[in-house]
Parts: C-alpha cells; structure tokens; sequence
C-alpha cells in the first residue's frame, strides 16, 4: 500500500517553513498609513466598589490611624461626594476666581479700566453737583 493511499481523505500536515513569519503583515505601496497616536489624558483610578478590608486602625498604638476610603476619594461608598470634598472645590474655584481678578485688575487694560471709571464717577459727581446748584438757584 503507497502513501497516498492510505492519506486518501485526510488534509496532508502543512509545511513549516524555514523562517518564522513575520507578526504584521508588510504595507504595500498604496496602502495608507497610520499616524501614530499621541497619548491619551491620564484618567484618575476609580474608587473600587467594594471597600479594602481594613485592619485595626492603630495596631502599635503610634497614635495614628490609617484614612477612610471617604477621606482619600472624597466620595462615600455609594459615590455621593463628602462635605468636605465639596467645601474644597468651592474653595479652590473661589480662590482661582480671586487670583484671575488680580491679575486682571494689574494688567494694562485693567488699569486703564479702571481709570476710565473713575473719569465717569468724577464726570457723574459734577453734573450732580451743576443740576444740585441750577435747583438752588430757581
């Protein structure tokens, strides 16, 4: 019986090759490519769902106490944001709000600003004073 009779009806093993093949496939010619992609903002890690389990607070009694998933996140277990977290953002947008007014008012047109309004106050403080007199004097 020769070899190919008995190989009748079964797929014949592929040849493997002297050579590795390559993991991506060559680009021809007219194949366009692809600009690489610069990288993405950083996104913060999310708080897990389920708390870490805690250990005793203070195991040497050092005094100190490891922080509450509330105190590092500023969220609770349910994702509603803590007090404290939010008095912290409005602090922080009201203390943004200030420095940006300061700067304003230091810059050139800030200063020319408020000059302009001082000359109209002035202005307005005189024509008050003129219709005071014109009242006075009928």
């Amino acid at each position: 019986m020769s070899s190919d009779e008995r190989n009748h009806g079964r797929i014949p093993e592929p040849e493997t090759p002297d050579e590795p093949a390559p993991d991506v496939t060559p680009a021809e010619p007219a194949t366009p490519t692809v600009p690489d992609v610069p990288p993405g903002p950083d996104v913060p890690d999310v708080p897990p769902a389920e708390p870490e389990p805690t250990t005793d607070p203070d195991p040497v009694g050092s005094g100190t106490r490891a922080p509450t998933i509330e105190e590092i996140t500023g969220y609770t277990r349910d994702g509603v944001p803590t007090l404290d977290s939010v008095r912290e953002k409005i602090e922080h947008r009201a203390a943004t709000a200030i420095g940006a007014e300061e700067l304003a008012r230091e810059s050139v047109s800030g200063r020319t600003l408020d000059e302009e309004y001082e000359a109209r106050q002035a202005a307005a403080a005189d024509k008050l004073a003129e219709i005071r007199r014109s009242l006075r004097s009928e």
